[in-house]
């Protein structure tokens, strides 16, 4: 059956217009929920794999059932648009409700990807048969796809570069709600002619008017929609939230308490983080002969900065975070400097936004002692920076008498995971000496927040961890670490003893696969 015919002659132009920017809306919303459930749940290489494959296949079923519209295009043209404002649109906010509220996040999660990509599905077959009315099938296959591609590359771009840290995900699902509404308003203008489009002209408007209600409201209260969903998620007052380029930053406090979330998961909580960063820091740094020169990588929050400042004979600290809007914020904010003493306003202390990776490759710099203070490797993006390629690099900026430290997850809660990293260091070649692998020593202590938790030191020289001269070289006044407590650090009792494991490589990552198998068990989503 023949497209009716758009009244205006601009109508081809229009209608490739109008599919650049459903390609642009339709690739957001599936970056957005992929990102979303990676914000949540963790494992970003299985929820952006699972997002994918549920859009594609509820696109391909779109595209399917187009074939039983037989009549009224220009019609269910709107009417997909309007529908598509309100399942995108809404996607935000109502995975954000289900996981907050709900017990069951992956099922409404594969109820938003099958609705809206169903829909999207539906979209370009549509166009195309409206659009045979002007051109014959190949050049409009042609400039539908063209467009399509061009608004798929678009949507890329401004996904990461500007949507997510400017907007952040709520407001972006919702303003892209707004643009398929904007796109269905285009449509009601172009068929306007169309006896079935005056026919409906008012219920279409109503509808419009009635969406556009709805989204618009919750776009201006989407700062109090998102608090309103953390503080039901952290339970506490949520004194800072954003989402960055890189992450989603959440600071709580209740009182004097104060705990930072990354993606959702704790990073630190003020009652106990001395326990964890005194850890961390000062047996690497009592161990080693010289600390001059001293390489942080993350700890963005600026506490094990705070640590390596207690040693007067330390030059230089260089902190290397990916995130400027992290050591910003514990930089500036009032309240949060306090609780590293000020540490990232010393005038020892260079801080460097940018990749671990990348800053390593392309400084020429040696440091005496390299503490990395990353995330834990729940990701692929993550774990390859606790692969051996990464401690090899690493290695080739330790100073010949230096000592390197990497926290290495909880050695109880995920034992195979823990030792997967200290096997992984002690796999590392020793970029002095081509012919050794790094020296190391895996060792814990129990910080109440996250149980009991690990860290791996490692050197070019064997570590005399038994006869060091542990109570000279610490400062005074920590607040938890003596001799005693380092003495029993090493002692890993039978159910956090070694295991045998896979080294962690950038060809595969076992590590990522212990990990994640290891934390699902104690704590099922």
């Amino acid at each position: 059956m023949k497209p009716v015919a758009p009244a205006t002659v601009h109508a081809p132009l229009l209608l490739l217009t109008a599919t650049f920017f459903i390609a642009v809306s339709g690739l957001v919303y599936e970056l957005l929920t992929g990102t979303l459930s990676s914000y949540l749940l963790g494992d970003s290489v299985y929820q952006f794999s699972l997002v994918i494959g549920l859009f594609m296949t509820a696109m391909g079923l779109g595209a399917y059932f187009s074939r039983f519209i037989q009549s009224k295009l220009s019609l269910a043209f709107i009417q997909i648009q309007m529908l598509l404002a309100l399942t995108g649109g809404l996607s935000a906010p109502f995975l954000f409700y289900a996981f907050t509220y709900l017990d069951n996040y992956s099922a409404f999660l594969w109820l938003s990807c099958i609705l809206t990509g169903s829909l999207i599905g539906l979209e370009i077959p549509l166009i195309i048969r409206i659009l045979q009315y002007y051109q014959i099938l190949k050049l409009n296959i042609s400039n539908v796809l063209t467009a399509d591609y061009i608004g798929a590359l678009a949507a890329a771009l401004l996904f990461p570069l500007v949507l997510v840290p400017q907007l952040g995900l709520m407001r972006t699902s919702l303003l892209f709600g707004l643009l398929n509404l904007l796109v269905a308003a285009l449509a009601v203008w172009i068929f306007h002619t169309d006896i079935i489009i005056r026919q409906r002209l008012k219920m279409i408007v109503t509808e419009v008017v009635l969406i556009a209600t709805v989204l618009g409201s919750a776009m201006v209260y989407s700062e109090q929609l998102l608090q309103f969903f953390e503080l039901r998620l952290y339970q506490d007052e949520v004194l800072f939230a954003r989402s960055t380029p890189y992450q989603r930053l959440v600071v709580t406090r209740k009182g004097p308490r104060f705990r930072l979330f990354i993606n959702g998961n704790l990073q630190f909580d003020s009652l106990d983080e001395y326990r964890y960063h005194e850890s961390l820091v000062h047996p690497a740094m009592s161990l080693s002969r010289q600390r001059q020169q001293v390489l942080i990588l993350g700890g963005g929050d600026g506490m094990a900065v705070r640590e390596v400042l207690k040693y007067p004979d330390v030059a230089q600290v260089t902190l290397v975070d990916l995130d400027p809007t992290m050591t910003d914020l514990f930089r500036d904010n009032p309240l949060l400097k306090q609780l590293n003493d000020k540490s990232l306003s010393h005038p020892k202390v260079k801080v460097v936004n940018a990749d671990a990776w990348q800053y390593l490759q392309q400084s020429q710099a040696f440091y005496n002692v390299i503490i990395i203070d990353l995330p834990d490797p729940h990701h692929i993006s993550l774990s390859k920076l606790y692969s051996q390629a990464f401690y090899h690099l690493l290695s080739q900026h330790l100073a010949r008498d230096g000592m390197l430290v990497t926290q290495a997850t909880s050695p109880f809660y995920a034992r195979t995971a823990f030792w997967c990293i200290a096997h992984t260091l002690a796999a590392s070649k020793d970029a002095l000496s081509h012919e050794n692998t790094l020296y190391t020593q895996a060792y814990h202590n129990y910080v109440p927040s996250f149980g009991e938790w690990g860290f791996v030191l490692a050197s070019h020289q064997q570590i005399f961890w038994e006869t060091a001269n542990f109570q000279q070289q610490l400062p005074e006044n920590l607040r938890y670490l003596n001799t005693h407590v380092l003495e029993n650090a090493i002692i890993f009792p039978p159910d956090m003893q070694e295991l045998e494991t896979e080294v962690n490589r950038l060809q595969q990552h076992p590590l990522l696969r212990y990990y994640e198998t290891a934390w699902t068990q104690w704590f099922p989503s």
